[in-house]
């Protein structure tokens, strides 16, 4: 990942990331808090359903051949109007990639789909091609 001299490093991410070829390129949709049977969990607690986010987002790469490492960005949605709220999720989300720091957009929202949903993240991915 790219950080960017000149700007801040004040910011907990990278500021841009490369793909370079032969990749294939992995879009997910934005994972929610469902659990198996289709139901929102941990309603009202952002950093719980932050978690089943990621382990879904993991489980939708799995699906398509790529990990979290793979991911080259993420857009992370919060239904909050709370900056805290929006720091809660973050920790979660940039924690469960560790060392790996894809870029990332962090929004506060109005609104997600689902009944009590407070959570969902977006990826972007590329696989490697080797060999």
């Amino acid at each position: 990942m790219i950080s960017a001299p000149g700007l801040s490093d004040v910011a907990e991410y990278a500021y841009a990331a490369t793909v370079e070829p032969p990749a294939r390129l992995v879009f997910t949709a934005g994972a929610c808090p469902l659990d198996s049977e289709g139901r929102t969990v941990a309603p009202g607690d952002h950093a719980a359903q932050a978690r089943q986010v990621v382990r879904n987002l993991e489980s939708a790469l799995a699906a398509a051949g790529a990990r979290l490492t793979d991911v080259v960005k993420t857009t992370v949605y919060v239904a909050s109007s709370r900056r805290e709220d929006l720091v809660t999720v973050w920790e979660v989300v940039r924690d469960a990639f560790g060392d790996h720091d894809p870029p990332s957009t962090l929004l506060g929202v109005a609104m997600l789909g689902y009944a009590e949903q407070l959570v969902e993240v977006e990826a972007v991915a590329a696989v490697r091609h080797d060999g």
